[in-house]
């Protein structure tokens, strides 16, 4: 056969895979390379300067964001700051400096919409409150003052200050961050309100008929994840938000499923919904935590002992990679000058309210 009749040959056979990037190939992308040498691992939408501003707010795993974005002298909008004179190890008790307004944890999509409703006015919370004693709860909040409130009256009005802070970290973010934790979740058949955490866990008295477990499935995920989107859009139309999932595996399963089983299941759906509603949406992006954590080319070296904390490394490693894709996008950004407050510190461990949990299993 003739050169130019191989050379035709060859043209006809060609495919798809063919002109894909090296990216796309496990063994020259990941296979043959070493950790620090993986690369191209994300490409963000939008750019995240030093100087915009960045909400935060999900599970435990956001935490690391905020730290993250300290340490590198970026905006972190933390629009609820600990009271004058709180030591940093007693804010963080009572539930400040975690997120950027005093939500406590926002593991579900569902209680990210909760939390849009009320905080801007649409809808309001029941009455409900937990007491213990002479001290009371709320059931929204139920770990941020560990001892209780001396009364209803102050509970609810510190609520209300939250609600605030929350509509003003949406309404002058830039960006913000939402790290999706888990599927299931504990809600109310009166009220129909969803709890942050088991009622009878943390604080409150559990009620068989009253409160009500439910996994939730990809499609309630997210038609909740989109109602959240659009209402926080509504309150800022110029607002990017960046989706990450938790790579953190549940403590506990409300389920009849094995916890690790639970967990991939909650996971699976979790980062199917984010990765798609990113897809969709020019303004949503999905930053890949999840995916660096777990992957099976870098998982064990990024987990403790107990195969559910993730390590120091693993968070420096997926921030890296964060930065590393934003300076690649779109450029080094200019040096901003070190922030000089109390929050930069070096990596603490977040703030879990699941973590109670384990306590339950114990001594099984």
């Amino acid at each position: 056969m003739k050169p130019q009749a191989q050379a035709a040959k060859k043209q006809n056979l060609m495919n798809p895979y063919q002109s894909q990037p090296v990216k796309a190939f496990w063994k020259p992308a990941v296979g043959e390379r070493s950790l620090s040498n993986l690369s191209e691992l994300w490409g963000p939408k939008f750019a995240i300067a030093p100087d915009s501003k960045v909400a935060t707010y999900g599970s435990c795993f956001a935490q690391h964001f905020g730290q993250a974005l300290i340490r590198r002298n970026h905006h972190w909008l933390n629009t609820e700051p600990a009271p004058a004179g709180l030591k940093p190890e007693q804010a963080r008790a009572f539930g400040y400096n975690l997120f950027s307004s005093r939500t406590g944890n926002i593991y579900t999509t569902s209680l990210m919409q909760q939390w849009c409703l009320w905080s801007f006015g649409i809808a309001a919370p029941p009455d409900e409150i937990w007491q213990r004693d002479d001290r009371f709860f709320d059931p929204y909040r139920p770990m941020i003052e560990p001892e209780g409130f001396a009364s209803p009256d102050e509970l609810l009005a510190t609520r209300a200050h939250t609600f605030a802070c929350f509509r003003s970290s949406v309404e002058q973010a830039n960006c913000l961050v939402f790290t999706l934790g888990l599927t299931e979740r504990w809600g109310n058949i009166l009220n129909g309100t969803e709890y942050p955490i088991c009622p009878g866990t943390t604080a409150g008295t559990f009620n068989q008929d009253q409160h009500v477990f439910d996994n939730m499935d990809y499609s309630s995920v997210r038609e909740s994840l989109l109602a959240a989107i659009g209402l926080m859009r509504d309150a800022n139309p110029g607002l990017n938000i960046l989706l990450t999932v938790s790579p953190v595996p549940l403590t506990a399963t409300a389920t009849k499923q094995h916890v690790l089983i639970a967990t991939m299941h909650s996971k699976s759906i979790l980062r199917a919904v984010a990765g798609q509603v990113a897809m969709e949406l020019p303004y949503v992006d999905y930053f890949p935590s999840y995916d660096i954590i777990s992957s099976p080319a870098l998982k064990s070296s990024f987990f403790a002992p107990n195969k559910r904390d993730v390590t120091g490394q693993a968070v420096g490693y997926v921030m890296d990679r964060f930065f590393g894709a934003q300076a690649e996008s779109f450029g080094p950004f200019k040096e901003q000058p070190p922030a000089d407050h109390h929050l930069r510190q070096s990596q603490i461990d977040p703030v879990c309210d699941e973590e109670m949990l384990a306590a339950f299993g114990a001594d099984r």
